[in-house]
């Protein structure tokens, strides 16, 4: 039995996609390692912020299903790879993940596949990772036998009007004709393609796209505490900043970055390029900012503390949203892990307020979820705004009894202290 499309690595990225490709008609199946990913999706139940339960059901009544066992693979005509890229404890690229996907695909590899590989990596990955697994495995030629093409998701949680369709996105292939291949499959479900000149333009693409950001949000970050340094209100220097029509792309200071990509991505590039004797030094600068964020919450906070408290040992503090972006439920690398690790070890308690986090740990450890926010602020010493989640309204939170920090920009009131 034939089928159009077996997506590998039903996550933030594939699940979407599987979706995309179902509702333009190409019968789609996918694979995951994951049991109770595959369970849950057979009984209608999304664990994707971006896809509903009621989209899953849809799926599965347009023929979707997902399923552990490879033998999923055999018929396909296209296989995308969608699986995860992490980090090892040592901060190195971990692509695990990828290089056992690609295995598994080697082993089911016939003449005439498309293989593409969605998962960001640094520059090389497709041709010199993935491509040797698939060719040893099969005894197949890429270019020749198959075809392989990378193409960087662009998947951006909480995003309600670009989606898989509508974004652009940049295809490449090893060889012409495989690009040719990846240009026809993805056409089929997205309204614009951009196709690259080799795999290595596409996943460097996806590292700048990603580094751009993190580079940017830091240099905003360290405006914010010279701001804060020198008596300058920071949100006005960047309201009145983002008025300019060219030339300046605005980004809002924060407690740190979280998410897959921002913190992650960059590491990539920078172990790269480190392997082929390059310095990345902004890349480090960045790093060096990021990481310091949620410590400088963490004095904030403290410092808060002692002027309304007069000591911080057994104060109550009350975390306002610890997902890493607003009205996503993601924890993946929070900041409010470390600002909430900081406040326990100076002895602070801790609890966390987030319609999106049923539960929330730090070390193994959880913190207890407040589930009504005004008697949370009644209770609490100080409550820390993380995240601007839309139910955080502005006025609200600025009568709140206790004193507020607020890390976003959002809230008024003679009780709040900006970052």
């Amino acid at each position: 039995m034939t089928i159009d499309l077996v997506v590998m690595g039903l996550g933030h990225v594939g699940l979407p996609l599987a979706r995309a490709a179902l509702s333009a008609g190409l019968s789609t199946a996918g694979y995951d390692v994951s049991a109770p990913v595959v369970d849950g999706l057979a009984q209608g139940l999304s664990h994707v912020g971006g896809v509903s339960h009621a989209q899953v059901a849809d799926m599965l009544d347009a023929g979707f299903h997902a399923t552990a066992d490879p033998a999923v693979l055999d018929g396909a005509q296209t296989v995308v790879i969608c699986v995860p890229t992490g980090l090892t404890p040592e901060g190195l690229p971990d692509l695990s993940a990828v290089e056992n996907a690609a295995s598994v695909v080697a082993r089911r590899l016939r003449s005439g596949m498309l293989v593409v590989l969605e998962s960001t990596s640094y520059p090389g990955t497709t041709e010199d990772v993935v491509k040797p697994l698939l060719e040893r495995g099969s005894g197949l030629r890429a270019g020749e036998d198959f075809h392989l093409a990378y193409s960087p998701q662009r998947i951006d949680p909480g995003n309600r009007t670009r989606d898989v369709g509508n974004t652009p996105k940049v295809v490449s292939g090893c060889t012409a004709l495989c690009a040719k291949y990846a240009t026809a499959f993805y056409g089929r479900f997205v309204d614009h393609l951009v196709v690259a000149r080799g795999t290595r333009e596409a996943e460097m693409a996806k590292l700048l796209e990603n580094t751009y950001r993190y580079v940017n949000i830091a240099l905003v970050d360290e405006i914010a505490l010279f701001c804060h340094q020198t008596g300058i209100d920071v949100w006005d220097v960047l309201h009145c900043a983002a008025t300019k029509p060219f030339g300046y792309a605005p980004f809002s200071p924060g407690p740190g970055v979280g998410g897959h990509c921002i913190p992650v991505d960059p590491r990539y590039l920078a172990a790269r390029a480190e392997s082929q004797g390059f310095s990345f030094r902004m890349l480090a600068a960045a790093h060096q900012v990021l990481t310091g964020m949620p410590r400088h919450v963490v004095d904030r906070t403290l410092s808060l503390l002692g002027d309304t408290r007069g000591r911080v040992e057994g104060a109550r503090a009350l975390l306002l949203g610890v997902t890493y972006k607003a009205d996503v439920a993601d924890l993946r690398e929070t900041p409010a892990r470390p600002v909430a690790a900081g406040l326990l070890a100076a002895g602070v308690e801790v609890s966390y307020h987030d319609p999106y986090a049923d539960h929330f740990t730090v070390d193994d450890r959880p913190l207890p979820r407040v589930t009504e926010l005004r008697d949370g602020l009644e209770q609490a010493d100080v409550a820390i705004l993380l995240q601007d989640h839309a139910c955080y309204e502005r006025h609200a939170l600025g009568r709140a009894r206790c004193a507020v920090l607020d890390t976003r920009g959002k809230v008024v009131g003679s009780s709040v202290t900006l970052l």
